[in-house]
């Protein structure tokens, strides 16, 4: 599993666990909004953007309700005015490792202050910008279902709709699921592809994934998603990357 599929089952373990789900839907709604307003419009079948984040809000089991009134607020016939814009911060964590944070924010000095902070009190140092951004490579990750396929039948299948890299999920020794990494550019002609041919997507985003990943010891490793987690717990802060290689280990410690 990719070391971002690794944090995402962290935080979404955390999530359950400590009772954070209506902080993880305040910002799937952020996400949502944002694809109806840029994305053109409420049909999630003209407006792709809103198609991925409707697919990644389901996967998390948002409430229809809340989906609707956040496309609702993003035509602006929902309660409250949409001003916000997408911002991206750098910086270094413990060890060294690259840290890329995406926000939504309507207020720039708030969120730049609070991250800053977040860094800090983490062990780390706010960058530049561009100071790590070219560690990370934006890429489409369509996560699906196996289903009725065998992993390799269904790999084959990925790869010949354009795919760049399958990788498996495994649960208890046994496959679940595969993750599909795409071009950012080509990841609605894969997912289409792969909709047509009958497979069932379980969700679908654009990430950032880092080029090449470090190790560090499990001390130094802990200190890093520590940090990740105080970054992604700020309310602006809708995404957080790194280029860490989160060992199994690791992440049950966590």
């Amino acid at each position: 599993m990719s070391g971002h599929s690794k944090w995402h089952s962290i935080r979404r373990s955390k999530a359950i666990i400590d009772n954070k789900r209506g902080a993880v839907f305040t910002k799937l709604a952020r996400e949502i909004s944002i694809a109806t307003r840029e994305g053109g419009g409420a049909d999630p079948d003209t407006n792709f953007k809103l198609r991925v984040a409707i697919q990644k809000a389901r996967a998390e089991n948002m409430p229809v309700d809340n989906i609707k009134r956040a496309v609702e607020k993003g035509m602006g016939s929902g309660e409250g005015g949409l001003q916000l814009e997408e911002i991206f911060y750098e910086g270094y964590g413990p060890g060294g490792t690259a840290i890329l944070v995406q926000a939504l924010t309507d207020n720039r000095n708030r969120t730049s202050s609070e991250i800053r902070s977040a860094f800090t009190k983490g062990g780390g140092n706010h960058g530049e910008p561009g100071s790590v951004s070219w560690m990370f490579e934006h890429v489409g990750l369509i996560r699906i279902e196996l289903g009725k396929y065998d992993p390799e039948e269904l790999m084959l299948i990925a790869i010949d709709a354009g795919a760049n890299d399958v990788q498996e999920v495994s649960e208890d020794d046994e496959v679940i699921e595969l993750e599909v990494y795409t071009g950012f550019e080509e990841m609605r002609k894969v997912q289409e592809a792969l909709e047509n041919g009958g497979i069932k997507i379980i969700s679908s985003e654009a990430i950032f994934n880092a080029k090449t990943t470090m190790d560090l010891d499990d001390a130094k490793a802990l200190q890093v998603l520590r940090l990740m987690e105080r970054l992604e717990d700020l309310d602006d802060v809708q995404n957080v990357y790194s280029n860490l290689n989160i060992r199994d280990e690791v992440a049950a410690l966590q």
